[in-house]
């Protein structure tokens, strides 16, 4: 691992505070530099909570409300303390936001040449070994797939990053990408002929040599989950860390600390192994029978592996994850231990052949290891993981989860940090950090919690309706539609309508779909990004939408004036993750209602809520429909943990509101 800069010597100390107070001071470098930038307490006061940690080290939670300005906040300490710092977000926006926005204009600003690297996940960058074998299959191929296949090979001749985003006619779906994109499992390090012009050594390499290194949550999870393989980690070893959207950090982690197996991962790997063994030129100390055999087992494999799967998906009920019981294992139980006796025969016949590549033992370590998974997860007899199917398009995986990561990440991530800052706008649960302490494993951690810098008593108002049925109510969804089709006439559209379920979405967009005079967008017409675009450009616009747009989607002014929630967010405990997290708060003589459902839907409420107001001069309505939150006790901790906006009841106020605001909107 590499050696990074370390803390300052105590005898020649640099006043990192003192510098970080001048530069977002009124009259501060950023305020000479930047003409929008507007000096602000509370980020000045998270700023100087950051340089600490970057000087003394330890542990800081920073919830920092909306408007705040948290990403200068811990930029401008990261830059002037000359620290390498990783930076890690939970969403692409705010990396592409801290790259080629925040980061230039604070390199102008401070007048520092600060190098940082944006780093991505293996699999986007194209493999140069692994794209060269499969040239030579080009004839092979379909029409089409050659077409993609020689688009590639032009701009492999000219890309420096090897990063597939700059393939703009590449369909997201190509499937042939993973054939040819570099991962952990097929990479042979050093010994790769392309290892001195592989995109993934030259980006470990720039940010080797860089002070800021950007990544995401995802590829931060996934790098701390590989760190004892050589050739698995990319990110450089870094003392201080920054992390943003810390919120998102317990589910990304429990994704990658887990253990999965799909039918997609397995019918590659007899694919894969197919093609290497009739590729390439094996000096093997064995007879041609035991090569007939490794190919004959691999076919095994494949065929093994969709008999398996397909009794998977049958006994699969009719939900996208359920959770493995006696019942659910039954009739895959055979089928299962004949895929796992073939994979370890498969093993064993290849471990005694002494292949001459380092292509054949990196794929040996791969079928051992996918043997392993699929040992783990049948055998399901660790008491610290839940095991589930799930089904996501035309895949269907088993997995194996932890149930509690607070420990894994204390000890992959933070006992090896020096320094640690995590921040969101959305930390605490009844004015506490303790709920996200539990959850991460931050019990002795810091805490600062700074305002909002927004006025939410003269930015908004919060519409709560008195007339809602509950939820699990057969007219529940109309009563959404009609106190919907009254908010959009006041606002004339410009809404996000939020939903807890595609079903809900659906229903209430078909209600709407001929009785409103607004263009509707419906989440799963179009990808995420279209949808995004296509709001921001048509004029009154209405975007139905589940939970992915509930956080990381920023539109401001008056193109979203109005957000509506049809229901509290809370987690299915039919959910086989959920379900067994609450168990598990249970056994610990918790109430796990009380202590996980209703903080989490409180913290996923704040995030649907936080669309609203982007900016100081953003003004506009929040809705709740859902009745919980008056003829519920739990309701209250939903309203106390609300902006401060004036609640109404009552239709006729929320007009007033708007009337008011076109009013100084013309006089502007």
């Amino acid at each position: 691992m590499s050696e990074v800069p370390t803390v300052p010597d105590a005898s020649h100390p640099i006043d990192l505070s003192d510098q970080v107070a001048s530069a977002l001071s009124d009259n501060g470098e950023l305020s000479k530099a930047m003409p929008a930038f507007e000096a602000r307490p509370s980020q000045r006061e998270m700023a100087e909570a950051t340089a600490k940690i970057l000087v003394d080290g330890g542990v800081l939670l920073a919830e920092a409300g909306t408007g705040t300005g948290k990403t200068l906040a811990y930029l401008v300490p990261a830059i002037l303390s000359k620290q390498q710092v990783l930076i890690s977000t939970g969403t692409k926006n705010l990396q592409d936001q801290i790259y080629y926005k925040d980061l230039p204009a604070l390199r102008e600003a401070l007048d520092i040449d600060v190098r940082a690297t944006y780093m991505k996940g293996r699999n986007n960058y194209l493999c140069l070994h692994r794209f060269a074998a499969r040239k030579t299959e080009m004839s092979s191929l379909p029409l089409v797939k050659q077409h993609y296949l020689e688009q590639l090979t032009q701009w492999a001749d000219q890309t420096t990053t090897g990063d597939r985003a700059e393939i703009e006619d590449l369909p997201d779906d190509f499937s042939d990408w993973g054939d040819i994109a570099a991962t952990s499992e097929n990479c042979i390090g050093t010994e790769c002929p392309e290892f001195q012009e592989c995109y993934v050594t030259k980006m470990r390499q720039q940010a080797l040599e860089s002070s800021i290194v950007i990544v995401n949550h995802h590829l931060l999870c996934a790098d701390a989950a590989v760190r004892q393989n050589t050739y698995g980690e990319v990110i450089p070893t870094c003392s201080f860390a920054i992390i943003d959207e810390a919120h998102q950090l317990e589910d990304v982690a429990t994704q990658y600390f887990g253990v999965s197996v799909s039918n997609n991962r397995l019918e590659e790997l007899a694919r894969d192994g197919r093609r290497l063994f009739t590729d390439a030129v094996l000096d093997i100390d064995s007879d041609s029978s035991s090569i007939q055999e490794l190919s004959d087992l691999l076919s095994d494999i494949h065929d093994g592996t969709q008999v398996f799967f397909h009794n998977l998906a049958l006994a699969m009920p009719e939900m996208d994850r359920a959770r493995l019981t006696a019942e659910l294992c039954a009739p895959i139980a055979e089928p299962g231990r004949r895929l796992v006796r073939k994979l370890e025969h498969f093993v064993t016949v290849l471990a005694k052949l002494i292949p001459s590549s380092e292509d054949i033992a990196a794929f040996g370590h791969r079928a051992a290891k996918a043997h392993e998974d699929l040992t783990f997860i049948l055998e399901a007899n660790q008491q610290a993981f839940v095991y589930f199917l799930e089904r996501r398009g035309r895949g269907v995986f088993l997995r194996a989860s932890p149930i509690d990561v607070s420990s894994i990440l204390k000890e992959r991530l933070f006992d090896r940090m020096q320094g640690t800052v995590l921040t969101s706008a959305t930390l605490t649960v009844d004015g506490t950090f303790g709920y996200l302490k539990t959850r991460l494993g931050l019990n002795h951690a810091d805490a600062l919690r700074l305002p909002s810098e927004f006025d939410y008593t003269t930015q908004s108002v919060l519409y709560l309706p008195r007339t809602m049925p509950a939820p699990n109510t057969r007219g529940f969804t109309d009563a959404v539609a009609r106190e919907v089709r009254s908010l959009l006439h006041i606002t004339s559209g410009r809404a996000f309508l939020l939903f807890t379920s595609y079903a809900n979405l659906r229903d209430v967009h078909d209600k709407l779909e001929s009785t409103v005079p607004f263009p509707l967008l419906a989440q799963g017409t179009a990808p995420r990004s279209v949808l995004l675009r296509e709001f921001r450009e048509t004029p009154n616009a209405v975007l139905l939408a589940t939970a992915s747009f509930w956080q990381g989607v920023d539109v401001s002014g008056d193109t979203l004036s109005c957000v509506v929630i049809d229901k509290l967010p809370f987690a299915s405990p039919g959910d086989p993750l959920t379900a067994a997290r609450m168990e598990n708060i249970e056994q610990n003589g918790d109430n796990p209602f009380s202590e996980y459902q209703v903080p989490l839907a409180i913290l996923a409420l704040l995030q649907g809520l936080g669309r609203l107001l982007r900016h100081r001069s953003d003004r506009g309505v929040l809705a709740l429909l859902d009745p919980r939150l008056r003829t519920k006790g739990y309701g209250k901790r939903f309203l106390d943990s609300i902006p401060p906006a004036p609640v109404t009841h009552k239709l006729s106020d929320v007009e007033r509101f708007f009337n008011s605001v076109e009013r100084e909107s013309t006089e502007i």
